[in-house]
């Protein structure tokens, strides 16, 4: 008995009935399985697809103006440069850009008389020697026209000699009319002396007068250089005191109130551009745009290189401000601004932001929200602005599509609007 009570767990005989576990140990068991249900639950979940975060926008019927956009600039319309009628010393001008003037009035510059210039050794010598030159001259032309008379006394003595015989016969027609030829032609010679001396004595004066450096007198010959028209000042090309020549520049006047709005704009754009066109001026400094009108359209290109190294083809077209508000008053010559030129409108077309189209091949597709879902629906594409895109067919008014979709949505994905 008692080594079969050793043998028997708890001291219990082997035949006595075995007690079942407690609820302490139960639940002790069952906490591994429990954590591996809840870890796969929690696997689950995660996995478990969610609804893609979207925003949408609605198809709807409205105007379209399609425009060209390109950075721009503002110019005085008309702008006059001034420039020195005459050769001489001009004196500093004190106007600065900004300053105003009135035609005919204002004097923007004076203008002196040129004082003559040094003559260097070799220039002086040569002056020098053309001035013996024309003293030779003067007495070669003076012993030419002593000849001259001594040769017209005796054509004139001749002369008066054959007019002093009177009979018939004694002198022959012909000797009488040689004589009185050589008469007229000894006169002709004296006179043509006498002008030859004339210029000789001119000739000397002259190149007496390049060895001589006279004062320069300035009374009375100033010469004051005024506004042509009335305006301001754009820009000084030449401040300081200096001796000009007849054409220099010497500053730009305008009237900042007349201005225009140039803008270079693709040759493939400008083809559709027509005067008249209408024209929207943003970022001028002002919060609304200003409006204007195109005028002009110049027909010739020219070549300008891009920011990216590309050759371009551009022309420029002039607008005309409309309706010009007080706050764009401010603007003056060579303001940047930017130039939106409609091209194409219409009042009534349907249109989707231009965000919820997206090309697969040659094909515009855009989502379709429909029953928090995503539905991939192909549409014919017309005229955009950048923001808004003409629809042909596809979707109908009143339609919610999807703008900007992410890579995740795929056709008959479930999606939700965003939260505003």
């Amino acid at each position: 008995m008692a080594k079969s009570d050793s043998n028997t767990p708890n001291g219990s005989a082997p035949w006595e009935t075995k007690r079942s576990p407690s609820g302490k140990n139960l639940l002790k068991r069952a906490m591994p399985w429990l954590g591996g249900l809840l870890l796969i639950a929690l696997i689950g979940w995660g996995l478990w697809p969610k609804p893609v975060v979207i925003e949408t926008g609605v198809v709807a019927r409205g105007p379209l103006t399609v425009r060209v956009s390109e950075e721009g600039k503002t110019r005085v319309r008309n702008r006059y440069v001034v420039a020195a009628p005459v050769a001489g010393k001009m004196r500093r001008v004190s106007l600065k850009p900004g300053d105003e003037v009135k035609a005919g009035e204002t004097v923007i510059t004076v203008i002196e008389p040129v004082v003559s210039p040094l003559l260097d050794p070799r220039a002086r010598t040569q002056a020098e020697a053309v001035v013996s030159m024309r003293e030779a001259s003067h007495k070669q032309a003076g012993e030419s026209l002593e000849a001259a008379k001594a040769a017209s006394k005796m054509a004139e003595a001749d002369y008066e000699r054959v007019r002093s015989v009177t009979r018939a016969g004694s002198v022959s027609e012909s000797d009488r009319d040689r004589i009185e030829m050589e008469f007229s032609m000894k006169s002709a010679d004296v006179r043509a002396a006498g002008f030859a001396l004339q210029v000789i004595d001119y000739e000397l004066a002259q190149a007496r007068a390049a060895l001589e450096r006279p004062e320069s007198s300035i009374a009375g010959n100033l010469l004051e250089v005024k506004s042509p028209v009335s305006g301001k000042i754009l820009k000084v090309m030449q401040e300081s005191e200096m001796v000009v020549a007849p054409g220099t520049q010497i500053l730009e006047v305008g009237d900042p109130a007349d201005i225009e709005i140039e803008a270079e704009i693709l040759s493939r754009d400008a083809v559709m551009i027509r005067p008249g066109d209408s024209v929207k001026i943003e970022q001028w400094g002002g919060e609304k745009a200003l409006t204007g009108r195109v005028r002009r359209i110049e027909p010739a290109a020219f070549t300008k290189i891009s920011a990216l190294g590309v050759e371009e083809q551009r022309v420029i077209v002039l607008s005309d401000l409309v309706d010009i508000p007080e706050s764009a008053k401010a603007l003056g010559d060579r303001y940047r601004v930017e130039v939106r030129v409609a091209i194409w409108h219409a009042d009534d077309v349907l249109v989707v932001p231009a965000g919820a189209l997206f090309r697969e091949g040659n094909q515009w597709k855009t989502f379709v929200f429909r029953d928090d879902t995503a539905v991939l629906t192909p549409v014919e594409a017309g005229h955009t602005d950048g923001r808004s895109t003409e629809i042909l067919s596809g979707v109908s008014a009143g339609d919610e599509v999807l703008i900007h979709p992410p890579d995740t949505v795929k056709d008959g994905i479930a999606v939700t609007k965003r939260e505003r």
